[in-house]
């Protein structure tokens, strides 16, 4: 069944490159959508075995952002329907052929369970969103193509180096040299600690730069802001979640060597550096599509910061990793329906969104309100979780700074949203208009976030708690 969520997705990019109707190409997305989905929730719910093989398994993380990135590539794929068909002048063969190889190459990352096999599959998966950043065709675009292959090149370069050095880690202390991860966390207490802490620092780095952690998050804007909405919604959900849940596994065997403390610090520091330069970049920012990206930054930031204060920290993070995936697509999808209707991205030309499109800038208003942690949505939660985890465990500063940090994204987000959905400004500029097939996935998304902050699920709870379990191992 391993096999079955990766092929699934695989057979239909290259069906999408075979098939010659423009106008019906995109349902090929819908369909390996539901076959995805449905095996995921087979397997999450044991009515499949989860894959336990030399090369595949789906640790707990692993479970958390399989779901996440199936659910979000769902509501992408009918949302991309409707949005294909407005977009009819272009061939889309390549962009759909490229959102199922985004698919497959997210699956196995989640699924690997060796270090090098999960390299692999992040490199791929940056190599085949270059076409999605791509699809406008203009200079713009073709410049953040660019600058995301070239940092992410780089990001995963040094990941890959990281990975080296682990793996040396494990020779240098004379065990077996292995870069099966079960192996290196039974191994852990014998790694060389000089080579792990160089190695977690270079991994941490490497796929920090896939998160969009600052300083390495300079990618992020340009690509967010030239890329499709549905396009962006993945990458804020999927790529950036998959490097996360990288850096988790590797986490992971620090923990058993004994190594946390150190790593959990830089965690903490680049978590809270990201928060910091999000929320200065957020103040005054006109671009919608580049203030998701900075917000996207700082929640990476969140991100680092729970799972640094562990325990109840851990318990926060891994519920924001929900919670912020959905609520991007809610704002990403919706900023799209924006976009699409007024033809631009700044509030100098998108104003009194209420007016000229009420349903799509409702659903980007709940939105912002959900992101920028308002009750009852899921991330007021999860931020409320790590909040306390900061001040329980005797790190106040942590805490202020935390709070202090979300104040000034609110703020800073909230000029800009408020603008936009409140001002006076003329109705849309193109026949663009709300409909079924572009708002109904930002509903369903939206209602997710919604569960997440009234009533978490027990099945989920349990999952949670156990990431918790799993991450803290002891040498």
């Amino acid at each position: 069944m391993a096999l079955a969520l990766v092929l699934i997705p695989a057979l239909g990019a290259a069906a999408a490159l075979l098939y010659r109707d423009n106008h019906r190409r995109p349902w090929l997305l819908v369909a390996v959508a539901v076959l995805h989905l449905a095996l995921t929730v087979a397997v999450l719910f044991g009515a499949i075995p989860a894959p336990d093989t030399a090369w595949l398994w789906l640790d707990p993380p692993g479970r958390l952002v399989l779901g996440l990135v199936s659910v979000l590539f769902l509501a992408s794929a009918i949302y991309a329907v409707g949005y294909l068909r407005y977009r009819a002048e272009r061939n889309n063969a390549v962009f759909v052929a490229a959102l199922s190889a985004l698919l497959t190459a997210l699956t196995i990352a989640v699924l690997s369970r060796h270090l090098g096999v999960m390299w692999v599959a992040v490199e791929l998966a940056a190599l085949v969103s270059a076409p999605l950043i791509y699809f406008n065709r203009n200079k713009r675009s073709i410049e953040a193509t660019w600058k995301y292959l070239l940092v992410g090149s780089v990001g995963v370069a040094i990941a890959l180096l990281g990975t080296f050095f682990i793996a040396y880690a494990a020779v240098h202390g004379g065990a077996e040299p292995s870069l099966r991860l079960d192996d290196l966390a039974t191994t852990a207490p014998t790694l060389s600690r000089p080579w792990l802490r160089a190695g977690f620092v270079l991994v941490l780095v490497g796929y920090g730069t896939k998160m969009g952690l600052a300083p390495m998050h300079t990618w992020k804007p340009d690509a967010y802001g030239e890329a499709p909405g549905l396009a962006g919604a993945l990458f804020a959900g999927g790529v950036t979640s998959a490097a996360f849940l990288a850096i988790l596994r590797v986490l992971r065997v620090c923990n058993a060597a004994g190594e946390g403390a150190y790593a959990s610090s830089l965690l903490l520091g680049l978590g809270l550096f990201s928060m910091a330069i999000a929320g200065a970049l957020l103040i005054g920012q006109r671009d919608v599509k580049r203030m998701l990206a900075y917000s996207s930054v700082e929640h990476m930031g969140i991100l680092a910061i729970g799972v640094s204060l562990g325990g109840v920290g851990t318990f926060g993070a891994m519920l924001h990793l929900l919670a912020n995936g959905l609520t991007k697509g809610v704002l990403f999808l919706s900023a799209a329906n924006l976009h699409r209707g007024y033809q631009s991205r700044f509030t100098t030309d998108v104003s009194g969104a209420l007016r000229g499109m009420p349903v799509s800038a409702t659903l980007f208003l709940l939105g912002f309100f959900a992101i920028t942690g308002a009750p009852p949505f899921g991330p007021f939660v999860s931020e409320l979780t790590i909040a306390r985890a900061a001040f329980l465990g005797d790190q106040p500063l942590t805490g202020a700074l935390f709070l202090l940090f979300l104040l000034v994204v609110f703020i800073g987000m909230g000029q800009t949203v408020l603008k936009l959905c409140f001002g006076d400004g003329p109705g849309p500029t193109t026949t663009w208009r709300d409909r079924v097939a572009t708002t109904a996935p930002i509903f369903a998304l939206l209602a997710l976030v919604l569960m997440l902050g009234t009533l978490i699920p027990e099945p989920l709870s349990a999952l949670l708690h156990e990431n918790v379990t799993w991450l803290e191992v002891h040498p």
